[in-house]
């Protein structure tokens, strides 16, 4: 059986059979959020059933494949559509892609996702910064034996989000007039939404938004000593004395109502990486 190093390779191997660039940073959309493709010049999209290892993507709205191309002129490898823990892959496999982005020559890794709001100073539409996260999916994609050629035994989570470009995003939100916060995510297994309890306790804990992704990609790629910027775009509030029963159709158009704001956010953000 291959391990985990051996499976990068080949991944990394394929993908350099449809596409010759190195990016520069890999982006993972969630939730909604494909339209910044659109934003890409594409070389190359590779449907993730064709990739050796990969698992395919069953969520609602993602497409599941990997666009490779530049985005204003900085070389890139976006994830159109990620994977999910309650899609019932674990989290060594839903955070391959990102061991790939590594390997093929990223350090910066750009996370969004749709979430659910906790913070009552936020809207739907809204979008955070993330600037620290919690994890309670019950599991970490580094449990097992570890492959020092990958990452440290034991990565350093004091700042898994990387402030300066924090600060960038807010700089560029501030520039285009873009409501943006910053604030703590925590991610749940799901696929269930949270009872009124559990929201009150997350809210307590000290999260500001609550979803079900993104902090095993974080995790794996500090791991791999990658730089990350983190986007959540509020796509309900789930206030326990106000809660209503979540509409996916709905959350589906919040997040791509967001999408052109995102899209900036990201775009200014990346420009200085040129």
């Amino acid at each position: 059986m291959l391990d985990l190093y051996d499976k990068i390779a080949e991944c990394v191997a394929f993908v350099q059979t449809k596409w010759d660039g190195t990016p520069k940073a890999g982006i993972i959309l969630g939730t909604g959020l494909g339209p910044l493709v659109e934003q890409i010049d594409v070389e190359a999209t590779i449907d993730y059933s064709e990739i050796p290892h990969f698992p395919q993507s069953t969520a609602l709205s993602h497409k599941g494949r990997l666009v490779c191309g530049k985005l204003n002129g900085l070389p890139v490898m976006a994830m159109e559509g990620r994977l999910h823990m309650y899609e019932g892959y674990p989290l060594k496999l839903i955070t391959l892609p990102v061991r790939v982005m590594k390997a093929m020559g990223a350090d910066l890794l750009v996370v969004s996702n749709a979430c659910g709001g906790l913070n009552p100073n936020y809207q739907c539409g809204d979008i955070m910064l993330i600037e620290d996260q919690i994890n309670l999916m019950g599991d970490n994609p580094l449990i097992g034996i570890n492959d020092d050629r990958l990452g440290p035994r034991f990565p350093d989570m004091c700042e898994p989000y990387t402030l300066s470009l924090v600060d960038r995003a807010l700089a560029v939100a501030r520039r285009e007039d873009i409501v943006a916060h910053k604030g703590v995510f925590v991610a749940v297994a799901g696929p269930n939404l949270e009872t009124r309890a559990e929201y009150r306790f997350l809210r307590a804990i000290g999260a500001d938004v609550v979803g079900m992704s993104t902090v095993p990609e974080v995790i794996v790629a500090v791991h791999a000593s990658m730089r990350v910027i983190g986007f959540s775009v509020i796509t309900d509030m789930c206030l326990p004395d106000a809660l209503k029963p979540a509409d996916v159709n709905e959350i589906v158009a919040i997040a791509n109502e967001a999408a052109p704001r995102l899209t900036k956010l990201v775009i200014g953000v990346l420009a200085d990486e040129n």
